[in-house]
């Protein structure tokens, strides 16, 4: 609580007085939706690893799949506010950030960046209104941060089709995505070319990965392509090379920077409400100095990640983000959410480790924002790079 008893939030800068009226609203609803719907049962899912479905309809009439797509149904949104939205569900769960990431982000984000006028047409619109969930297949067993130039997944140009072969693992949504987005190497040219895969094609099978200690309400799968036969007209017609699946990864980079700011944000406004109903030595915990310090340490690590936040969105907007400045972002913010969500279960001592406290969801979590989407060892190489001007990856 502030001094004139109105309660702090975690925007502590104002950083939502950026967007205008219509897209605070949007954000408000948002909030909402994750307050009503989703925290009152969420900590079942989690612990049975079941992606919570039924909530589809009720996210797809917020409007938000897309956010900053123009066009084909799409809400034609800022980057500023698709940020701030993938910080608002992280705060609710991350796992239903990152299951819309997976969804708006990469899947509907590869054919809009990749995709011909008429493969837009076809997919995005139902995308939009989430009547066609996507996933989107790069990851492999043996391919994590080297998936660049370890690729093993492969096509074949046969007639007027493609056949792929291969496996990729890590895959949100795959186990029940309408459209999964696969890119294999074409054994000919050895280009690095995208295709979207259609629920039920022959060949194609997807087992969710089983005893996840993190993001357990995402369904991650193993998916298995065996002679799986895609038509030329599923090929993304403008992805060339992997140049252009990096495209997608740079924009989707941002979004797991604000999906962290939003994971440490849950954990410190859990933390936050424990604190002034926890009583202790006869007064709220709240009201120490060593927990107000704690509290003051997440604060200032939400809100300096934040700022960096609103900052790379804004030169996303202006079309001036860099690799590089998407990089220091999201090692930034995930380093920062890990020390807090870590302060967090620590304010609440012994109960920091119950789910029904809610904090110990957002530490498991916290650990599979840090890796994905590269890890800060990777994206640490990448600013590394472009600060010295001399490549140290291997």
């Amino acid at each position: 609580m502030s001094t004139d008893g109105n309660p702090v939030t975690s925007d502590f800068y104002d950083l939502e007085a950026l967007l205008d009226e219509d897209d605070r609203a949007t954000l408000y609803r948002v909030r909402t939706f994750m307050d009503e719907q989703v925290q009152p049962i969420i900590n079942e899912y989690w612990t049975r690893a079941e992606t919570p479905r039924h909530l589809i309809p009720g996210i797809a009439k917020l409007g938000i799949a897309g956010t900053q797509y123009s066009g084909y149904g799409c809400p034609g949104k800022s980057a500023l506010l698709d940020g701030m939205i993938a910080m608002e569900l992280a705060k609710g769960d991350p796992s239903i950030a990152t299951f819309m990431g997976v969804h708006g982000g990469l899947a509907m984000g590869s054919i809009y960046l990749c995709g011909s006028e008429e493969q837009k047409e076809r997919w995005l619109p139902t995308m939009a209104r989430m009547e066609l969930i996507g996933a989107f297949g790069l990851t492999e067993p043996d391919s994590g941060s080297d998936v660049a130039r370890g690729l093993r997944t492969t096509c074949r140009r046969d007639g007027d089709s493609w056949v792929l072969d291969g496996q990729k693992k890590w895959i949100g949504n795959a186990s029940f995505a309408d459209l999964i987005i696969i890119w294999a190497r074409d054994v000919d040219t050895q280009r690095v070319l995208g295709f979207v895969v259609e629920k039920g094609t022959e060949g194609f099978t997807a087992v969710d990965l089983e005893d996840k200690i993190a993001l357990r309400a995402v369904q991650n799968a193993l998916i298995t392509l065996d002679g799986v036969r895609v038509a030329e007209e599923n090929r993304l017609q403008e992805a060339n090379s992997f140049k252009d699946t990096a495209r997608v990864l740079r924009m989707t980079r941002a979004g797991v920077a604000w999906s962290a700011v939003g994971c440490a944000r849950g954990a410190y406004e859990h933390a936050l409400r424990y604190a002034n109903e926890r009583s202790q030595f006869g007064q709220p915990i709240a009201g120490f100095q060593l927990v107000q310090d704690l509290l003051v340490r997440m604060l200032g690590n939400i809100t300096a990640s934040a700022a960096l936040c609103t900052r790379l969105s804004q030169l996303q907007d202006e079309g001036r983000m860099t690799d590089e400045q998407a990089s220091l972002a999201k090692a930034f913010s995930t380093v920062r959410m890990r020390e807090t969500v870590g302060w967090a279960r620590e304010l609440l001592g012994g109960n920091g480790i119950l789910l029904e406290h809610n904090v110990g969801r957002y530490v498991a979590d916290a650990e599979a924002i840090y890796s994905y989407e590269g890890t800060r060892e990777v994206n640490t190489l990448i600013v590394g790079r472009a600060i010295t001007g001399r490549g140290a990856i291997v």
